[in-house]
């Protein structure tokens, strides 16, 4: 028998309507969710925690607990980026002690941990952790191709999470390029040599999920991820109703009831409607090209949109080949949160800057010098030399630079509101400005933003005009984890960041 997974309460809907399913809209389905018999519910992490507070106004703590009272007998899932816990930089390790111990006292029973380099330092504080918690640690192994990422390089990576404490593995498709025979050897290798159950993720838009699910199900995974059908397909997972109606019968049949599934999506059906504004048709597609250039459908959005505020949308034939490129000079990451998107960026630079690393990103640079962690293979030594030419490249686990910052946190966040549990002084900690904001909010009685696809700025629903950009504040000095901070989310947008580099290349006179 093969578990089931479901994801329709976290990336079925990050990755088809932008994160944007409020807990309203979840919890009139979750006791029938919690009647099906899922291996789990994936229900939080990710960017739902970002997302709750920065657009839809509400406490993701509260969220958890909601469900977790709603949904009592189904073990509830999160998606832990590793020592980035559910932001975009590194946490000092108190800080992760302690969101893992206060989400697993919320409801989280099982932590999905992964790292964007693959590198098992900035997973091993995370993992020991949700150990001491009680939780269950499925260490991830993010799937890519490349000349340094084989079979044997995997399960070499399996055999070390499984020393850090590990109690199951999962395999990450991120991109949905994993082909079924790699997939079902991968599996079988995993459970021949680490011995720890395996669960695999992957996604719809190359067309292979569901080819792949039952691949890996015969191999012996204990368990693959799916949504149910209104948010399935595309950028998302294979359909729950199609995975267990194609293993019904077989050994590996899931025994959920078909009926039970319908009910469901006829349920969340009515749920998309209300969002279908923020339903972008790109998301939807097959993309066999993701085959090649290996792009996530998230990614390529990202490119999408960050080509349209450059009015360049005609170069993305350009940019989708300079992505391989950088990413075999950065030791070939591979390309999930964070790294996507510094690939991504960085290779839209190189095309419209008039020359590749013209415009060095300060995300690459961080990258180079190591505040990421370990690459999976040597960076390009020219890029190497330019960076650290400015700034001196580190050695070790990044995180060992940051001192604690959880006691801080919380006296800050006292300082704004007198009282403030630990819970508001992670969130605090995590999203510093948004935080404020959605406290603002609050306050003040605001409401949330309006649910329209020109509100968030989705690909082809509305090209806005350039508006001019607030003054940039000066970035933070080395040390206290300043530099750590990749992504300034506190302050301005990605795509913000983006046309201020693009813009300040253009006005050099090119040589």
């Amino acid at each position: 028998m093969v578990g089931i997974t479901e994801t329709v309460l976290r990336d079925g809907h990050q990755s088809l309507i932008a994160t944007r399913m409020r807990t309203r809209d979840m919890l009139p389905a979750a006791e029938r969710l919690d009647a099906v018999g899922y291996r789990s519910l994936e229900v939080w992490g990710g960017a739902t925690f970002d997302v709750c507070l920065r657009f839809l106004r509400e406490d993701p703590w509260e969220r958890l607990r909601l469900l977790k009272k709603a949904m009592p007998r189904t073990p509830l899932q999160m998606l832990l980026r590793g020592q980035n816990l559910v932001g975009y930089r590194h946490y000092a390790d108190d800080l992760v002690e302690k969101f893992v111990r206060e989400a697993a006292r919320q409801g989280v029973d099982i932590f999905r941990v992964f790292d964007a380099l693959n590198d098992p330092e900035n997973m091993r504080v995370a993992l020991a952790a949700v150990k001491k918690a009680g939780g269950r640690a499925q260490a991830t192994v993010c799937y890519t191709q490349s000349p340094v990422h084989t079979l044997e390089s995997f399960v070499a990576l399996g055999r070390r999470l499984a020393e850090l404490g590990a109690d199951e593995l999962c395999v990450k498709d991120m991109a949905g390029f994993m082909p079924p025979d790699e997939g079902g050897a991968l599996v079988r290798a995993l459970v021949r040599e680490v011995g720890l159950p395996v669960v695999v993720h992957t996604h719809s838009a190359s067309g292979l999920s569901t080819l792949t699910c039952l691949a890996v199900a015969e191999a012996g995974a204990a368990a693959v991820d799916g949504a149910l059908s209104p948010f399935a397909g595309g950028t998302s997972q294979p359909p729950t109703e199609t995975l267990v109606a194609a293993m019904k019968g077989t050994p590996q049949d899931p025994r959920l009831d078909l009926a039970q599934l319908a009910d469901l999506a006829g349920y969340f059906a009515t749920v998309m409607d209300r969002y279908r504004p923020l339903l972008n048709l790109r998301s939807l597609q097959t993309d066999p090209g993701i085959l090649t250039h290996q792009i996530p459908g998230g990614m390529l959005s990202n490119l999408l949109n960050q080509l349209a505020e450059q009015d360049a949308t005609d170069r993305l034939r350009e940019v989708l080949a300079e992505v391989p490129r950088v990413r075999a000079d950065l030791g070939y990451p591979p390309l999930v949160t964070p790294t996507s998107q510094i690939v991504g960026i960085q290779a839209v630079f190189n095309v419209l800057t008039g020359g590749r690393y013209r415009t060095i990103t300060q995300e690459v640079r961080d990258y180079v010098r190591g505040l990421y962690g370990t690459p999976p293979a040597p960076m390009d030594p020219d890029l190497v030399r330019t960076v650290t030419a400015g700034a001196p490249a580190i050695h070790g686990r990044p995180a060992d630079l940051l001192p604690p910052e959880f006691q801080k946190a919380i006296a800050e966040v006292r300082a704004l509101v007198p009282a403030a549990d630990e819970a508001e002084a992670l969130s605090y900690a995590l999203f510093p400005a948004v935080y404020k904001a959605y406290r603002s909010t609050q306050d003040r009685g605001l409401t949330p933003e309006v649910l329209t696809a020109a509100a968030i700025g989705v690909v082809g629903a509305l090209r806005a005009p350039k508006a001019p950009l607030p003054p940039v504040p000066a970035r933070p000095a080395a040390g206290g984890g300043g530099g750590l901070d990749p992504w300034s989310y506190d302050g301005r947008s990605t795509l913000q960041n983006q046309r201020r580099y693009l813009d300040a290349a253009a006005r050099r006179p090119r040589r």
